[in-house]
C-alpha cells in the first residue's frame, strides 16, 4: 500500500536528510583533518636543567614543545626513567626520543632531526690547570666523574685510560667534584656555567674549564623509521627551530645573553641576542655557539631578528642592566647549598 506524505511533512523529512548529510560530512571532514594530523609520542630521560616532568628547568621540554606549537602537528613529550626509555622503544609505546644524543650507538632505526641544540662537554676542576687539556688522554690515570648518561655509551667507554667515576645524576657529579673525592669532571658547559653562577653568588668562587670540549655532539629529534609522517614532522620541526634561533627565542628559552650562529650564510658566525635576556652591560665573551662556527670582526649582530652591523649599534636596542631580571642559575639552589657551602 502506498503511502502519501503530506507536503509539510515531506519538507521535514528533506531538512532531516539535509542536516544528516552536512553532519555527516563536518564528521568525515574532521576525520580526515585528525588522519592529517601525526599523533606522535617522544620520549626523554630526566637530565638537570634540560629535561624535567616536575616543574624544574627543562630547557629542551620548552624548546621542542615551542617549536612545534607553531606547526599543526600533534606531538606529546613523554619524560620517564632512563631504565624505561629503552623498552619503550623497542615496544612501541613511544615513537621516538626528543634528546637524543648520538655518542657510538647505532641509530639506523631513526630518523634525525638536524642538532637543535649543541651539547659541548668539557672537563672541569677546582684547579686552573685544566685549561691546558685538550684530549682525554691529558687525563690518563686520573679520576673523572662523570654521570651514567655519558660514561656508558660506546664512545666513552672506549675510554680505557681514564678512571671514570660514574654518577647517577647531576649533582651526586658536582659533589665527587666538591667534596675532591675527584680532581676533574666531564659535564656540559651550560652545566657548568650554571654552577658557576650558584658558586659565584655564594662563594666569589668559580671552577675552570678545559681549553676546548673534549666531546662535541649535540641534541637531536630520533623518530622511528615505521612512523609514516617522520620525514615531515623532522622537516616541520627543523624550519621552526632554524627561526626560533635566529628571532632570540632560543636567548630566552635557554636564559642566555648572547648566542652565536651563521645566520647570514657567510660562514661566519653572528651574534643573537634579545631585548628579553640581555641587556647592554652584557659581553659577548661567553656566547654559546649553535653550530661551532667561529665569529670574526666580520659578524653581525641580531637583536630580536633585526640585524646591526656593530656591538655598539646592537646595544641600543638593548635595555639597562636595571630593566631586566637579574640572571639566577637553573640549578635549585636550595639543593645544591650545602654542597656550596662546603667548596
Amino acid at each position: 500500500m502506498l503511502e502519501l506524505i503530506p507536503p509539510t511533512r515531506l519538507r521535514q523529512k528533506r531538512i532531516s536528510t539535509l542536516l544528516f548529510g552536512v553532519f555527516a560530512f563536518l564528521l568525515l571532514s574532521s576525520a580526515s583533518a585528525n588522519e592529517n594530523r601525526a599523533s606522535v609520542t617522544l620520549g626523554a630521560a630526566p637530565f638537570e636543567t634540560y629535561v624535567s616532568n616536575d616543574g624544574e628547568p627543562a630547557r629542551l621540554n620548552a624548546i621542542v614543545s615551542e617549536a612545534f606549537d607553531s606547526t599543526e602537528l600533534d606531538i606529546r613529550l613523554h619524560v620517564m626513567r632512563d631504565a624505561f626509555l629503552g623498552s619503550a622503544l623497542l615496544t612501541g609505546k613511544i615513537d621516538g626520543e626528543f634528546a637524543y644524543v648520538n655518542l657510538g650507538e647505532d641509530n639506523s632505526q631513526f630518523i634525525l632531526s638536524d642538532i637543535y641544540l649543541p651539547l659541548y662537554l668539557y672537563a672541569v676542576s677546582k684547579r686552573d690547570n685544566v685549561n691546558h687539556i685538550t684530549l682525554f688522554p691529558h687525563l690518563k690515570d686520573n679520576r673523572v666523574a662523570i654521570e651514567n648518561r655519558f660514561a656508558n655509551t660506546p664512545e666513552l667507554r672506549m675510554l680505557k685510560e681514564v678512571k671514570w667515576s660514574r654518577n647517577p645524576s647531576t649533582f651526586d657529579a658536582f659533589r665527587q667534584l666538591a667534596d675532591e673525592r675527584a680532581p676533574y669532571l666531564i659535564t656540559s658547559q651550560l652545566l657548568a656555567q650554571e654552577f658557576n653562577t650558584l658558586l659565584t653568588d655564594t662563594k666569589g668562587a668559580r671552577i675552570y674549564f678545559s681549553q676546548k670540549p673534549l666531546v662535541v655532539t649535540g641534541f637531536r629529534l630520533a623518530i622511528n623509521k615505521n612512523v609514516s609522517d617522520a620525514n615531515r614532522i623532522i622537516d616541520a620541526f627543523n624550519a621552526a627551530i632554524n627561526k626560533m634561533q635566529n628571532d632570540g627565542r632560543f636567548n630566552k628559552l635557554l636564559a642566555r645573553p648572547w648566542l652565536t650562529k651563521d645566520v647570514d650564510g657567510d660562514g661566519i658566525a653572528d651574534f643573537i641576542g634579545s631585548a628579553s635576556t640581555t641587556h647592554k652591560s652584557h659581553t659577548t665573551h661567553n656566547a654559546y655557539s649553535l653550530d661551532g662556527k667561529p665569529t670574526a670582526t666580520g659578524s653581525r649582530y641580531f637583536i630580536d631578528n633585526q640585524p646591526y652591523t656593530s656591538l655598539s649599534d646592537a646595544q641600543k636596542a638593548l635595555p639597562g642592566e636595571n630593566e631586566i631580571p637579574a640572571s639566577t642559575s637553573l640549578l635549585d639552589a636550595t639543593t645544591y647549598q650545602k654542597l656550596i657551602r662546603s667548596w
